[in-house]
């Protein structure tokens, strides 16, 4: 059976959903970041600036910026309260409304979030290891759609660009989230925030409401290079067709992986019988120059 989003009709386009801009602490103007990301080759963008009092609570409008082969998706990363180590909170909305609310000098991150979603957006805690957010803090935004698991700009800041690790804690104890890879750019020069890794989503439209919609479904996967063309499961086994790649791993609960090595791999089979027990999967790809996919977390009983 081919799973979500490669059993899904359409196109996949090329975005990245965490940007900052000079309406907040970015250093391009909304325009010309758009007008970076669509020299790239990407397809859409999200400018996401930081929603906040300093910064006249910014919701960016970069409706201007669309066209026939570019869109853009409104949205911000919104801050309240405290999470456990005292650090502002950080979370990720998407296809938010132009009039969206400031924030209650009492509102705490996990009601800031509820909100967003209750306004129509799709909402990532953003970069957990950035800034070592608990499992406890996770938890406490309730069942938001997305886990930042790669921010680019983390790399050149504190070294923790991965936040795979909190993704997996959370699909151990039985949570569905789906996973994300951003920029998070900046454009400021003091780090190499640009490019690092993609969102790939199947939709049947380039227009920001069938984007936002596949979203919230999972229909995509995430990149920092290689591409998969279709991912099938059925029973205990799985079939990936992807760009050349060295690696192919499924990894499920605990230590739990089968994996294939080798050189210039464009198709694999495996024997997903060392997963049976675990309740879900994902699937990884690694290419010769340690770039990588992810597939979204697939749970074995919407497939069997």
């Amino acid at each position: 059976m081919q799973i979500s989003p490669f059993n899904q009709p359409g196109t996949f386009w090329r975005g990245n959903l965490h940007t900052h801009s000079t309406r907040s602490d970015g250093t391009r103007a909304p325009e010309a970041a758009c007008a970076f990301y669509r020299q790239h080759g990407y397809d859409f963008l999200a400018i996401t600036d930081h929603f906040m009092a300093e910064y006249d609570w910014p919701i960016t409008d970069t409706s201007a910026c669309r066209s026939a082969g570019f869109t853009t998706l409104l949205g911000a990363e919104l801050h309240a309260g405290r999470t456990s180590t005292g650090e502002i909170w950080h979370i990720l909305a998407l296809g938010l409304p132009a009039d969206f609310a400031p924030c209650a000098p009492d509102e705490t991150g996990p009601q800031l979030a509820a909100r967003a979603m209750q306004a129509g957006a799709f909402v990532a805690c953003a970069h957990p290891n950035w800034y070592a957010l608990s499992e406890s803090d996770v938890l406490a935004l309730g069942p938001v759609h997305a886990i930042e698991t790669i921010n680019g700009i983390s790399r050149d800041h504190n070294d923790r660009i991965d936040s795979w690790y909190m993704l997996d804690v959370m699909l151990n104890r039985g949570l569905r989230y789906h996973a994300l890879t951003t920029d998070d750019a900046h454009f400021h020069g003091k780090h190499a925030d640009l490019l690092h890794a993609w969102t790939w989503v199947r939709s049947e439209a380039l227009e920001p409401a069938a984007l936002l919609t596949a979203l919230k479904a999972g229909a995509y996967y995430s990149s920092s290079g290689p591409r998969l063309f279709d991912v099938q499961i059925e029973h205990d086994r799985a079939w990936i067709r992807c760009s050349p790649v060295s690696s192919v791993f499924v990894t499920g609960r605990g230590s739990a992986s089968v994996y294939l090595h080798g050189r210039g791999i464009t198709e694999a089979e495996l024997d997903l019988k060392r997963l049976r027990g675990s309740p879900f999967c994902r699937i990884t790809v690694r290419d010769d120059r340690d770039g990588r996919a992810w597939t979204n977390p697939v749970w074995f009983e919407d497939v069997t």
